[in-house]
């Protein structure tokens, strides 16, 4: 290895590579501001507008393309044909390059960015001569990322050269990279055209966890994190205590903080296999947590329990009866921090802003066999138009107020899905039937007595009038529902029959995963 080209906007480790390279009697050709670093700690560079006879130009936008860089990277060492064209035209091979590129992603989340500040940080030179680099591995040692600076400089030190395994590994990050780089900025040129649907969908996702399997043990899985703000998301969650999340318990936490983004009120939310099982909102933590518990003492057993309060010791003493494998709130208190790691095995996030809503146009994505479904989050409550009571008798606010409870409830259920709720408390989940009357008969099952005076909410239309006197059988006072079956006037009709007060919303929630 005789010369190295270094070009970084990331500085990381940059000097005391440099110094080991020029240690070794490595030529170091660099570039702008690293250069500039470099020299003020003492590394002798050459300026690669020596190498290539040309001066850097249009404000740094021209520096690195040139045949000179190259021609030195892309040169087949093995190929006598190349090594006498390098020859002939006074080029010497580059044996090893460091870049990384200009911070696109960085720019554009800073408040305000505009176009032009983002298009210029877009890099031209860097990802061209990574590629050049990555094509030709055998020959060019190419690091994108800081991190793989200790196992190059380790080989090097150990064995005098790089293997050629970690050249070529090193070779596919560039790929990745440089893909990641170019989606990166397809979606934000996109995002600037206000395109949500583009004709090739390009995305890109960062490693955040190895995951010791998925949904089964002979399943394999990771877990993935957009780029961008991702405050108030399960990736910007703080581990407190416990064992590694699992593929499981990724997806049904996720869930439950779709649900907790509802609510403005003090919530305490209670999740199983992805669904609901137990909602409770009161004036303190401990208040909500009591009705999410009694909401359904049996489901909520292994469970996760997630709240937009400050979680108390009170409340964390009575967590802490029973099992529970996830504990998510915005902050701990610290002697309810103390009170619930006392097992062992609970997980305990902390997660600022978890109630933040999610930004409009945030897209929801369902892989299938063969392709990839996409569609924006369902981020709505109610239609434009607003409720409408379509009964004799309208429901009287506090009927309403647990209406819109339940409403709020039932559009995270699975479908078909329906939800009793009461006074702050959900009473019967009945989710994931393959039919209304079903989904309608386990919540009545589940609330018991209870569900006289409870209000009642359906996913979507009741396609028969079945489950308004299945409701009315059990003492539901009031429904909300979509509306919109061809057979809505028989629905009305039951329910002014029973004296319940029914509302349509004009919109449903399907949730089929």
């Amino acid at each position: 290895m005789k010369r190295a080209l270094i070009s970084v906007s990331d500085k990381t480790g940059i000097v005391p590579l440099a110094q080991t390279l020029r240690a070794r009697g490595v030529e170091i050709v660099s570039t702008g501001g690293t250069a500039g670093t470099l020299r003020d700690a003492g590394v002798p560079v050459t300026d690669v507008s020596d190498v290539t006879g040309f001066p850097e130009c249009l404000d740094g936008r021209v520096k690195t393309l040139h045949p000179a860089v190259h021609g030195g990277l892309l040169a087949m060492r093995s190929n006598p044909k190349h090594m006498e064209k390098l020859d002939e035209l006074g080029i010497q091979p580059i044996d090893l390059i460091v870049i990384n590129l200009y911070p696109f992603r960085q720019t554009i989340a800073k408040p305000g960015v505009t176009l032009n500040e983002a298009i210029e940080n877009i890099d031209i030179g860097g990802p061209t001569m990574l590629r050049a680099a990555a094509k030709n591995w055998q020959d060019v040692v190419v690091i994108v990322d800081p991190a793989d600076y200790g196992a190059v400089l380790g080989e090097l030190e150990r064995d005098g050269a790089v293997s050629r395994d970690t050249r070529f590994a090193l070779a596919c990050k560039v790929f990745e990279h440089t893909a990641a780089y170019d989606a990166m900025i397809a979606g934000y040129m996109d995002r600037q055209r206000g395109v949500t649907f583009p004709d090739t969908l390009t995305l890109t996702f960062e490693k955040q966890q190895d995951l010791r399997y998925g949904e089964n043990p002979h399943q394999r899985a990771m877990f993935y994190r957009e780029t961008g703000d991702l405050s108030g998301t399960l990736c910007a969650a703080r581990q407190l205590h416990g064992k590694e999340l699992s593929y499981n318990n990724i997806s049904d936490t996720n869930g439950a903080l779709d649900l907790l983004r509802e609510f403005d009120e003090t919530c305490v939310i209670g999740v199983k296999h992805g669904n609901p099982c137990g909602v409770g909102v009161g004036e303190t933590v401990f208040e909500a947590w009591q009705k999410a518990y009694l909401a359904d003492s049996v489901s909520i057993f292994g469970g996760i329990v997630v709240t937009n309060g400050t979680l108390d010791r009170q409340t964390a003493a009575e967590i802490n009866r029973i099992f529970i494998e996830i504990v998510v709130a915005p902050e701990y208190e610290e002697e309810a921090l103390r009170v619930l790691k006392k097992k062992k095995n609970i997980r305990l996030l902390e997660l600022p802003g978890l109630g933040r809503p999610m930004p409009a146009g945030t897209l929801d994505m369902k892989k299938v066999s063969g392709g990839l479904l996409v569609q924006e989050m369902d981020l709505g409550l109610l239609a434009d138009e607003g409720l409408r009571v379509v009964t004799r008798r309208a429901p009287t606010p506090a009927e309403m107020k647990d209406l819109l409870l339940a409403w709020r409830i039932v559009k995270h259920v699975k479908s078909n899905g329906i939800v009793l709720a009461k006074d702050g408390q959900s009473l019967g989940i009945g989710p994931g039937q393959v039919n209304r009357i079903w989904a309608t008969q386990q919540a009545i099952e589940r609330a018991g007595e209870r569900a006289k005076g409870a209000s009642l909410a359906s996913d979507a239309f009741f396609p028969f009038d079945d489950c308004v006197n299945a409701a009315a059988g059990a003492g539901v006072i009031a429904i909300i529902q979509p509306g919109g079956s061809i057979n809505d006037a028989d629905s009305i009709a039951a329910a002014d029959a029973a004296g319940i007060a029914m509302v349509f919303t004009g919109m449903r929630h399907f949730k089929h995963s």
